[in-house]
């Protein structure tokens, strides 16, 4: 999993200094399974009924979990959040877990959870691979494989903006 320092701008309109290509996770499933398997070992604590994760690369993660827990599995798509309607009778009155393959800022789990509560899912707990940076409060508790630091701001708070630096370009 390569990754970059520098300075960056997020989908979660944050700036940050750690940019992780995390696509290249998903080529070979069959790497990743011990992690999943410890990963699902920490989730099926909570009672789950559903796990569901935003697309694209949570939603890798969600299905091998899901897998893993013979549970159904469901995705919010990408940008919106939104649950697509062929899932929302899926989370309806259910213990759902959202998993994502790396949590930053947050913003694609909270955007799932504001979806899940819309359509009547009892978020139970958050799952992920890896945390990046503090760890971030969601209301549920949060199970995750490993934690790498990094440094997050808002942009009116970016010391990296603040001295002029440009924002780096992601790979692509």
């Amino acid at each position: 999993m390569p990754d970059r320092r520098g300075h960056f701008a997020y989908e979660s309109g944050h700036h940050g200094d750690l940019w992780l290509d995390l696509d290249t996770l998903f080529l070979r499933p069959r790497r990743l399974q011990p992690y999943v398997a410890e990963l699902a070992s920490q989730l099926a604590r909570h009672g789950l009924e559903v796990v569901c994760g935003p697309l694209v690369g949570g939603a890798f993660a969600a299905q091998a979990v899901a897998a893993e827990l013979d549970l159904p599995c469901c995705y919010s798509s990408p940008g919106s959040y939104a649950l697509p309607a062929a899932f929302q009778p899926v989370v309806a009155a259910r213990r759902v877990a959202i998993v994502d393959d790396a949590i930053n800022a947050g913003s694609a789990v909270r955007g799932t959870a504001t979806a899940l509560r819309a359509a009547g899912g009892q978020l139970t707990v958050v799952g992920a691979l890896l945390r990046l940076g503090a760890p971030v409060d969601f209301g549920v508790p949060v199970e995750h494989l490993a934690a790498l630091p990094r440094a997050l701001w808002i942009v009116t708070d970016c010391p990296l903006c603040n001295a002029g630096a440009p924002l780096d370009r992601p790979p692509s």
